[in-house]
């Protein structure tokens, strides 16, 4: 299939970009800079100019392409709420022409808050859009299948290799800045992992195994312990690990500081059964282990 992959230039959607290109499909990525496009172009990907201010850029791409992949979000946690209505507007343009066609359009959703300290499972509907989540992903995609455009939803927990980490790479700055690796109380709460090229692999067969409506979960480890995630990130940075309370969680974290107790465990067992996903990448503690810190 030629493949229409916005944020193709980011951390999960290069993967994509590399993972879609050995299978034998064509690409089409958007690219906002001229080092993104060369990079690109280097991968063997077709350029598609445009970023996600630019609706007519992404009307254009989806027209030209058998499929879309939306990985493109802006992750300014201090314009969250703006960052959430760019993408709402984003995949509606882009849906706008995929309406009464089969080409799917997959759209990227998160586990955070789903079930509330439970196990999110693929069952649990999305997380309804409100001022404090106001995250639209989802429903939007659920709008657009209700007109007739063939949407699924891959949501993701925290993904990483030895650059990035999700929400964990918050963590290690903040550790990095105040000296000490934190976790809340006894650091037992735990999220859910992925290695970034089993994400990849899991867009894939989305892409050629899916079906309209589903929702598939990204999830190989089903919940790593904050504990364990912060004495990582003290050993790489040689800084003393504790525990803080509740209360401190705020002040100390920041934005952060309302993921920091909260158990964001997934679980993807229907998705490995209906798509035959099986992830094999290096867990999150091993992929902390491994990583060059920058120094305290």
């Amino acid at each position: 299939m030629r493949v229409f992959v916005t944020g193709a230039t980011g951390f999960i959607g290069s993967a994509i970009v590399k993972e879609l290109l050995d299978a034998g499909h064509q690409l089409l990525g958007m690219a906002r800079s001229d080092a993104g496009a060369e990079s690109l172009a280097a991968a063997g990907a077709e350029v598609h100019r445009g970023d996600l201010e630019d609706l007519n850029s992404l009307r254009s791409g989806a027209t030209a392409s058998d499929a879309v992949i939306h990985t493109a979000f802006r992750h300014d946690w201090s314009r969250f709420a703006e960052n959430c209505a760019l993408d709402q507007r984003a995949i509606e343009a882009m849906g706008s022409v995929l309406e009464g066609s089969d080409r799917p359009l997959i759209v990227t959703g998160g586990l955070a808050v789903l079930a509330k300290g439970e196990v999110a499972t693929e069952d649990d509907p999305p997380v309804p859009v409100s001022d404090s989540y106001p995250r639209a992903s989802e429903a939007t995609a659920a709008a657009l299948q209700a007109r007739g455009v063939n949407t699924a939803v891959v949501r993701l927990p925290q993904v990483h290799d030895t650059e990035k980490q999700g929400l964990v790479s918050y963590l290690i700055g903040v550790a990095r800045q105040k000296g000490v690796s934190a976790y809340v109380g006894e650091g037992q709460n735990r999220w859910a992992a992925v290695h970034r090229l089993d994400a990849a692999r899991l867009y894939r067969l989305a892409l050629e195994k899916g079906v309209a409506g589903a929702r598939y979960h990204a999830v190989a480890e089903e919940g790593v312990p904050l504990k364990e995630i912060a004495t990582a990130i003290g050993e790489g940075l040689h800084v003393p690990v504790q525990s803080i309370s509740q209360e401190q969680a705020q002040e100390h974290f920041g934005f952060l500081g309302q993921f920091t107790a909260m158990d964001l465990r997934g679980s993807s067992v229907k998705t490995r059964e209906v798509l035959g996903w099986k992830p094999t990448g290096p867990g999150l503690s091993a992929d902390l282990k491994q990583m060059r810190y920058p120094q305290a």
